[in-house]
């Protein structure tokens, strides 16, 4: 609101309190007055039909008259001091209850204010501090812990961010670095051939090609990241089919059971997931001879369009499955037995998934390896 010459009241939540404390100040005593003087004009106007009537003798009307006169200007007397000193009284009490109001207001904001101060303080890099919450459990109390449950996730959120810049760096840095080792290889041997040089061009275009393939994945990764533009019927099992690896005994064996299940999502995305499952689920598999193995699963589960990715192989610790859908966590030698991929398929998963407002699931098989179950919402829901 603005003062006179233009000078600004601040508009705060305190003014606002004090003022609708005094509001409703002002209409409750305005009430009481206007109810008060009711009953005292009812009351004496009762009274003085009682009084006004005396026994005089009847022949004797000027006297009536008079006392009548007399009684009905003392009425009017009491009636207006009554109202006057009331509106007085109201007005005093008006100034008071504003007083009192800014008060309580400021009692009853100040573990706001302390909360916005606190607020205020923290920035990006000292995300782990919290706003105190003993007090009584009350409105503030909740405000105080679903801010600090907020302050949590934004400093795992931005702790997960700094550690995937950091590995997408350290990833991005090794082909660099061997392609900068070759070239200068290459160039400090005086004596180089053509096919010295033709090999060491090889391993430059392989090198680069490691980093193309790394950052399609994660071009793709931050696109599952930003959701969905537009959305089309999609069959799971009909996409499970064109993915399918060969059964030409290069590779584990594979066992469909593919069930309809449709879904609305985007095509392209929903195949990265399913290559993305099949490929983890053949690279990390126990060796051809040792009889491998990949199962495939999808149809309706719960009502909900499900794919379900199951494997041979070691055995998996289960406090480590979470680990495996974070960008380029790997469980290492026990898990893989050469380092070819990116680790990014798992991750890409996960945010495909959620892209779709899917879940993915994992757990670790009973013979080893491991079940991923993607779930997603159904197309046409019952």
């Amino acid at each position: 609101m603005t003062g006179v010459r233009g000078l600004a009241l601040p508009a705060s939540v305190r003014w606002r309190l004090t003022l609708l404390y005094g509001g409703l100040f002002v209409v409750a005593g305005a009430l009481l007055l206007a109810l008060t003087y009711a009953l005292f004009e009812r009351g004496s106007d009762r009274t003085g039909r009682k009084v006004s009537a005396p026994p005089v003798d009847q022949g004797a009307p000027a006297l009536r008259g008079y006392v009548e006169s007399s009684l009905e200007v003392q009425r009017g007397d009491q009636l207006h001091t009554l109202l006057v000193e009331s509106g007085v009284a109201l007005a005093l009490m008006t100034v008071a209850s504003l007083a009192l109001g800014w008060i309580v207001a400021g009692r009853v904001l100040a573990p706001l204010r302390t909360m916005t101060d606190a607020a205020r303080r923290i920035s990006a890099d000292d995300l782990h501090e919290r706003l105190a919450t003993d007090r009584p459990r009350d409105e503030l109390h909740d405000l105080a812990a679903q801010f600090n449950g907020l302050l949590a996730r934004l400093e795992g959120a931005f702790a997960a961010q700094r550690r995937f810049v950091a590995d997408a760096s350290h990833e991005l840095r090794t082909p660099l670095t061997l392609q900068q080792a070759v070239v200068d290889v290459a160039l400090d041997d005086p004596d180089a051939s053509a096919d010295t040089l033709r090999a060491a061009c090889l391993r430059v275009r392989a090198a680069g090609q490691e980093q193309e393939r790394l950052i399609e994945a994660l071009l793709m990764l931050a696109r599952g990241q930003q959701g969905l533009e537009g959305k089309e019927p999609v069959d799971l099992a009909d996409v499970v089919r064109a993915v399918l690896p060969p059964s030409d005994g290069a590779g584990p064996a594979v066992r469909a059971e593919l069930g309809t299940a449709p879904l609305l999502g985007d095509r392209r995305l929903i195949e990265r997931l399913v290559v993305n499952l099949v490929d983890n689920a053949v690279r990390h598999n126990h060796p051809q001879e040792q009889g491998s193995w990949v199962s495939l699963w999808t149809g309706t589960a719960h009502g909900r369009p499900t794919l379900r990715v199951t494997n041979s192989g070691p055995p998996v610790p289960a406090e480590q499955i979470a680990g495996l859908f974070e960008p380029f966590r790997r469980l290492g030698a026990q898990r893989t037995r050469h380092r070819d991929g990116l680790g990014l398929g798992l991750s890409i998963v996960v945010a495909v998934a959620h892209a779709h407002d899917g879940a993915v699931r994992a757990w670790p098989g009973p013979d080893g390896g491991l079940l991923v179950e993607a779930a997603f919402p159904a197309a046409y829901p019952p």
